[in-house]
């Protein structure tokens, strides 16, 4: 198996864990501009978050890692929907664009997910270079997604990146102290 393989089959196995898992406790978190930095614990399991949740007041943008596999960083967006979900299921995966400020797009796909009892849908991004894009981010100005939808006209988002830099940063410090 292929390392991107390898870390996609990682980060989507241990996606579909946490989205399905018990609500989190949420530890020292810590505001940077429009970003946050915090801990997520439950029990013995320990996660770390940036978060951008100033750009839309229904969505939020999330860089994620785990303790003991901090390499392996997952990027995530949560919308808010309108009510529970009655079931856990992938709804759709769909072709995505991805740009920070003036670089190159990325061309990726995104998995659509809901889960049981949550009122969000959350998408996966299926990304193979995360190192890079997470060095766009702290020295961007905004991250600019685009989803195709068919026929429809695309879906497009944009997320502010002011404070992701230190958000980040203190994510990874915090992932790799938890060792």
């Amino acid at each position: 198996m292929k390392p991107f393989s390898t870390a996609l089959t990682s980060a989507c196995l241990f996606f579909a864990s946490l989205a399905s898992a018990a609500t989190f406790n949420v530890q020292d978190a810590q505001t940077h501009g429009h970003w946050q930095s915090m801990a997520l614990t439950l029990g013995s399991e320990r996660h770390f978050r940036a978060v951008e949740t100033h750009s839309y007041s229904d969505a939020t943008l999330s860089l994620n890692a785990t303790q003991n596999v901090c390499d392996l960083p997952w990027l995530e967006m949560r919308v808010t929907l309108e009510q529970q979900q009655g079931e856990s299921k992938t709804v759709n995966l769909v072709p995505t664009r991805l740009r920070i400020d003036e670089h190159p797009v990325v061309d990726t796909m995104a998995e659509f997910i809901t889960e049981r009892g949550d009122d969000g849908f959350y998408v996966h991004f299926y990304l193979g270079d995360m190192q890079t894009l997470m060095t766009q981010m702290r020295q961007g100005e905004q991250l600019f997604l685009g989803f195709d939808q068919g026929e429809q006209a695309p879906w497009y988002m944009t997320f502010q990146l002011e404070g992701a830099n230190e958000a980040i940063k203190r994510m990874q410090t915090l992932c790799e102290a938890s060792r």
